[in-house]
């Protein structure tokens, strides 16, 4: 077996696909009992895009993730790993990651999904940054892909009008560490969080029925306040644990790219570091909350805008359900 040796980790390609739908606050108006100013005062949502009925998670991760390896300069028979963090798979086996490698002819790739809620892209990117680290693996896709209109209850208000679909995806490879790449990330987990954000049914804990559909249970179920005291306190911590822990303050960050959850809980981390706005990427204006798909896209959306360059000290930050949370920082490699 060849000797491996110990490498730099870092995305050299980028990806987004979103579906032409779009759901505007003023479309919910006549949906549920809602208004567009509490909506954008509480959320910053101003609309979400939606998949048409039927359009499964694969669809548009395969669409970011061609995007992403074109970018890359890659073929798709380069791909060694296919790694797809997603809450609404194509269905519960096989993994999306199995149909993604089909539709975009990585036939030389494997692959699985990962599910760590709106943690998922930072817990997989952190898994690619080990497999291309070790010498395992040289080129590697990480796809966030969501349809959370198909478990989410357009009949709910608290919910509805946070959850949009749409994939962003990102290549990782081995880079020159005077580049610069993935310096370092920090990931927790407390499942004291389970039982505020979470789908009832569908699992092995309770199998689906007719009961459990008629009683709404595959659709998400979150207790709002709780989850909005947690993540404030966690994203906006871990955020700062990353960058302190390696000798860098606010003032050393060029760019934040949070989770696009909350408008609150972005500002919320925001002021932890002492971030100006030119400092932050939000696009949770024009997606809503995407779950997995939401920092590689707006890491994607601020690359196109020239907001972020060769040099740059970027900072990835997420809150999900479980609960789970994480950040990491990249000394940004590619023009």
């Amino acid at each position: 077996m060849a000797e491996r040796t110990l490498k730099r980790a870092g995305i050299t390609g980028l990806g987004m696909s979103f579906p032409e739908r779009i759901l505007t606050n003023a479309d919910l108006e006549t949906m549920v009992d809602t208004k567009d100013d509490w909506i954008v005062e509480r959320t910053g949502i101003r609309e979400r895009h939606l998949v048409e009925k039927g359009t499964p998670a694969s669809h548009h991760g395969a669409l970011a993730a061609q995007q992403a390896l074109d970018h890359a300069g890659l073929d798709a028979m380069d791909v060694d790993l296919i790694l797809v963090p997603t809450v609404t798979p194509d269905m519960t086996f096989p993994a999306t990651a199995c149909v993604i490698q089909k539709l975009i002819g990585a036939d030389k790739a494997w692959g699985y999904d990962i599910e760590a809620a709106c943690s998922g892209f930072i817990y997989a990117l952190e898994t690619a940054r080990a497999y291309v680290e070790s010498g395992l693996t040289r080129n590697a896709l990480v796809i966030g892909t969501e349809v959370m209109s198909s478990i989410t209850d357009y009949e709910d208000r608290n919910t509805c009008i946070l959850f949009g679909d749409g994939a962003g995806a990102v290549v990782v490879q081995p880079v020159d560490p005077a580049d610069g790449g993935i310096i370092d990330a920090v990931n927790h987990m407390d499942g004291v969080g389970v039982k505020h954000l979470h789908q009832k049914a569908g699992g092995s804990a309770m199998p689906p029925s007719a009961e459990t559909v008629r009683d709404k249970l595959h659709y998400i179920y979150q207790e709002g306040r709780d989850v909005y005291k947690y993540a404030v306190r966690g994203m906006a911590n871990v955020a700062l644990e990353v960058v302190e822990r390696n000798g860098m303050q606010g003032a050393d960050v060029d760019l934040l790219v949070p989770h696009q959850a909350n408008i609150r809980i972005i500002e919320a981390a925001q002021r932890r570091l002492g971030l100006q706005d030119e400092q932050m990427a939000i696009t949770i204006d024009r997606f809503g909350n995407t779950t997995s798909a939401s920092i590689p896209s707006a890491l994607k959306v601020a690359y196109d805008e020239g907001r972020v360059k060769r040099g740059d000290n970027v900072v990835l930050v997420s809150f999900g359900a479980g609960f789970t949370w994480g950040a990491s920082l990249i000394k940004w490699c590619i023009d």
